[in-house]
């Protein structure tokens, strides 16, 4: 009976993503469109931290309740779940159209944030208030650069669906609402299917947990591909993994020392696979500006691997 009850929260969990995320890519398309914002800012800010929500609310909370496995685990194995799963998944769909400064700027700066986690977690040991606050402020650096680059950049003429003024905060916050709680659905149902198996806390944040706080990236990117909105793809990728490092690792380390090197939760191999992640995806977009369908398949082969070595 646990299983079925698990299942059909999967399922209503995955209605809901399906139809939030065609609200949500649309009217995030028609922010940028309204204001005259390059899309790939919009994706990086706005798309990015909405889908990244679930990620916060699991490792924030996780953190509090003492559960740093799954605190960590869930930045990490979110990290490359966006990477690898679906911007392979999205690239195998459609190919992606990369900005150049996109692959010269935030995809570097994706890599070099990876860079200083894993290294402070190697190093350090742990996460502490100390790292918090340095984390926060190169997120603040960050912004900086976007508003900056929005003021310097002209936007390009982007396709996006006409909506009334008035109707597009319904569709950005209620299609972000239905993401949030279809993820929840989806966490929730696959979590109490795995605990019939007795799956431990590490693999459940780097796998169960990942995916489904993924889900909102997936769902956004894939819908967005597909509605011809490339930018918000990538920049929700991109994005999405910079707050995941920048804020909620800053953030849930002010609150809670989170150790990196721990019996119980030992991250080194996960780390360098989310910089491998990251190094991969730099090297696909460098020559060509493109993620096309080989590049996309290459990126899934790599995490059907990594998903095999943590069963």
């Amino acid at each position: 009976m646990e299983i079925l009850i698990g299942i059909v929260k999967v399922v209503i969990g995955f209605v809901l993503l399906t139809k939030g995320a065609d609200f949500f890519v649309d009217g995030a398309a028609a922010i940028a469109s309204k204001l005259g914002v390059p899309q790939i800012v919009i994706g990086l800010t706005i798309v990015a931290m909405g889908t990244s929500a679930p990620e916060a609310a699991v490792s924030i909370s996780a953190g509090l309740m003492g559960n740093n496995g799954i605190s960590i685990g869930n930045v990490l194995g979110s990290n490359i779940m966006n990477i690898l799963l679906i911007l392979g998944l999205t690239a195998v769909i459609t190919t992606l159209n990369v900005q150049k400064d996109t692959v010269k700027i935030d995809i570097p700066f994706m890599l070099i944030m990876t860079i200083v986690m894993i290294s402070w977690g190697m190093f350090k040991g742990k996460f502490t208030k100390f790292s918090g606050i340095i984390f926060l402020l190169f997120l603040l650096g960050y912004f900086v650069y976007l508003f900056w680059y929005t003021k310097n950049k002209t936007p390009e003429d982007e396709e996006s669906k006409e909506i009334k003024t008035m109707l597009i905060p319904v569709y950005v916050l209620g299609g972000l609402a239905a993401i949030i709680f279809g993820s929840r659905f989806v966490v929730s149902g696959a979590s109490e299917v795995a605990g019939v198996f007795g799956v431990s806390d590490r693999v459940i944040g780097l796998t169960i947990v990942a995916f489904g706080t993924s889900l909102p990236e997936l769902m956004t990117s894939v819908t967005a591909a597909r509605k011809g909105n490339a930018d918000l793809a990538i920049g929700n990728i991109v994005g999405s993994n910079l707050f995941n490092i920048l804020f909620i690792l800053g953030i849930t380390s002010l609150i809670i020392d989170l150790p990196y090197l721990a019996d119980s939760a030992n991250f080194i191999i996960d780390g360098f696979v989310a910089l491998g992640a990251a190094l991969l995806l730099w090297l696909l977009t460098l020559k060509n500006r493109k993620l096309n369908r080989l590049g996309g398949l290459i990126m899934l082969v790599c995490y059907t691997a990594y998903f095999v070595y943590l069963l």
